[in-house]
C-alpha cells in the first residue's frame, strides 16, 4: 500500500531513486539540485540503500563515473543543474553515443550571465541534440513516478538511451506537497533488475566507446535516431503499464486538457501546466473554446501529435522558458515545424516567459490566449511576444 509523504520535488526524486535500487550514485552538489543527492546520502548512511555512493569532484566527473559504472553493467543515477549540466556536456554525448541507459535529474536553472540561481529551461534545452531523452514534469508526484518510469524506458533493449528528467528549479525542487510513495515490492514488480549486453564481459569480450571512421559514423547516428523513434512507443507503453500497476498515468509523450473542441490552445512544459489548467477552466466558464497541451517529452519530439493537432485547431501558442538568440524559442521552432503543412491554416505565436525564475501568473496566461483568439478571427499579431517585459 502506498504511503503519503510531505516532500519537496527534490526529495520525491530521492525516494524514487531509492526504490529503483541503483548500484552507483555519482553525487556533486549544485543549487537547486543539492537536496536530491543529500537525501540519497542519508538513505545510504542509514542502510536504506545498498549502493556505491561516489562524492566526485565535478559534474564532468559525475557523468564520467556513471558511464564507467554503466559500462560494467550497473544501474546508475546522478543529478545536476544549470552550469553543472553544461560542465558535463562532453560526457553527455559520450554516454548517448555509447548507448548507456543512465538516468539523471536536472533541476532547471537559468544559464549565466547574468548569474542567477532561479529556474528556466535554457540549461536543458541547450542539450537538445545530445542524444538524451528529455522529460519535463509538472509536480513532485510526477517527478517521483517519471523517475521510476525512466529506468524502464532507458533500459529497454530497443531503446538503450539515457534519460534526463527536468524539474523547474525552486517551483518544484523546493516546494512541498503530499506525494504517494509506492511500496518497494510494487516497484520491484514494475522494474526488474538491470540486465544488459552492452557492458564489459570477460566471457564475451567486446570494444566499447571506440573510434569510428567516416565510413561508419552515419550508421551509428542512424541507430541512435532509430532508437529515439522507437522510444516514442516505449514511453507510451511504459506509462500505460505504470497506470495498471500504480493507478496513475500521464499521457505518455503529451497530455491534452480541453482540446477536443478547442479553437486555440497553449503548449507548455513543466510546472506552468498546472496554472494553465486553472486559466483554461476560467476561460471555458466564459464560453471561450481554449485548451492546453502539456508537452511531457521534448526528446523524442511527438511530431505526429502536432501534425494532427494542426488539423483540429485554428491557432497555437507556445510558451518557451528559453530564447534562441537571433531566432525564437527552441520549443516553438519544433512545434511550428511539426504543425506546418502545405495550405495550413493554423496560426502560431511564441510567448517567451518565465526566464530566470520570473513568475508566469494566471493573468499572464489569460493574456496569452487573447492574441490566439485574435489570430483565429483573422487579425494580425506579433509572432514573438515577451511576456511581462518591463519596456516595449
Amino acid at each position: 500500500m502506498e504511503k503519503k509523504h510531505f516532500l519537496s520535488g527534490d526529495e520525491a526524486v530521492a525516494f524514487a531513486v531509492k526504490l529503483c535500487r541503483p548500484h552507483v550514485i555519482a553525487a556533486y552538489p549544485i543549487t537547486p539540485q543539492t537536496v536530491i543527492v543529500e537525501k540519497i546520502s542519508e538513505f545510504v548512511a542509514s542502510g536504506e540503500m545498498d549502493c556505491q555512493y561516489l562524492h566526485v569532484e565535478s559534474e564532468h566527473s559525475a557523468m564520467a563515473a556513471c558511464m564507467g559504472a554503466s559500462l560494467m553493467g550497473s544501474r546508475t543515477f546522478t543529478a545536476t543543474s544549470s552550469q553543472g549540466l553544461l560542465y558535463m556536456c562532453e560526457m553527455l554525448h559520450y554516454v548517448s553515443g555509447s548507448r548507456y541507459p543512465i538516468v539523471m535529474v536536472n533541476a532547471n536553472r537559468t544559464i549565466a550571465a547574468p548569474w542567477n540561481i532561479f529556474g528556466d529551461h535554457r540549461d536543458s534545452l541547450s542539450q537538445r541534440d545530445s542524444g538524451w531523452i528529455q522529460f519535463y514534469v509538472e509536480n513532485a508526484q510526477e517527478a517521483l513516478d517519471v523517475t521510476i518510469q525512466a529506468y524502464k524506458i532507458a533500459e529497454d533493449p530497443k531503446v538503450s538511451l539515457p534519460v534526463m528528467i527536468n524539474l523547474d528549479g525552486y517551483v518544484l525542487t523546493h516546494t512541498y506537497e503530499l506525494v504517494d510513495v509506492p511500496p518497494q515490492e510494487l516497484v520491484d514488480q514494475f522494474l526488474p533488475a538491470f540486465q544488459t549486453t552492452n557492458k564489459l564481459d570477460f566471457e564475451k569480450p567486446k570494444s566499447l566507446s571506440f573510434s569510428a571512421p567516416p565510413e561508419w559514423q552515419t550508421e551509428f547516428r542512424f541507430q541512435q535516431f532509430e532508437a529515439m523513434e522507437i522510444a516514442k512507443e516505449v514511453i507510451n507503453q511504459v506509462d500505460k503499464e505504470f497506470g495498471r500497476v500504480f493507478g496513475r498515468t500521464y499521457g505518455g509523450l503529451i497530455h491534452e486538457y480541453c482540446c477536443r473542441d478547442a479553437d486555440y490552445v497553449l503548449v507548455a512544459m513543466g510546472s506552468v501546466a498546472g496554472t494553465a489548467r486553472i486559466v483554461v477552466d476560467q476561460l471555458r466558464a466564459k464560453g471561450k473554446k481554449v485548451g492546453l497541451v502539456k508537452l511531457r517529452s521534448y526528446r523524442p519530439f511527438p511530431k505526429e501529435y502536432f501534425q494532427d493537432l494542426g488539423q483540429r485547431v485554428q491557432a497555437v501558442g507556445v510558451i518557451d522558458r528559453d530564447i534562441s538568440f537571433g531566432y525564437e524559442g527552441a520549443v516553438y521552432s519544433d512545434v511550428k515545424a511539426a504543425l506546418y503543412r502545405p495550405g495550413a491554416q493554423v496560426k502560431t505565436v511564441n510567448f517567451i516567459a518565465g526566464l530566470s525564475g520570473r513568475d508566469i501568473t494566471k493573468e499572464n496566461l489569460a493574456q496569452m490566449y487573447e492574441p490566439l483568439e485574435a489570430l483565429a478571427l483573422g487579425e494580425k499579431v506579433s509572432e514573438i511576444q515577451f511576456t511581462g517585459l518591463r519596456w516595449t
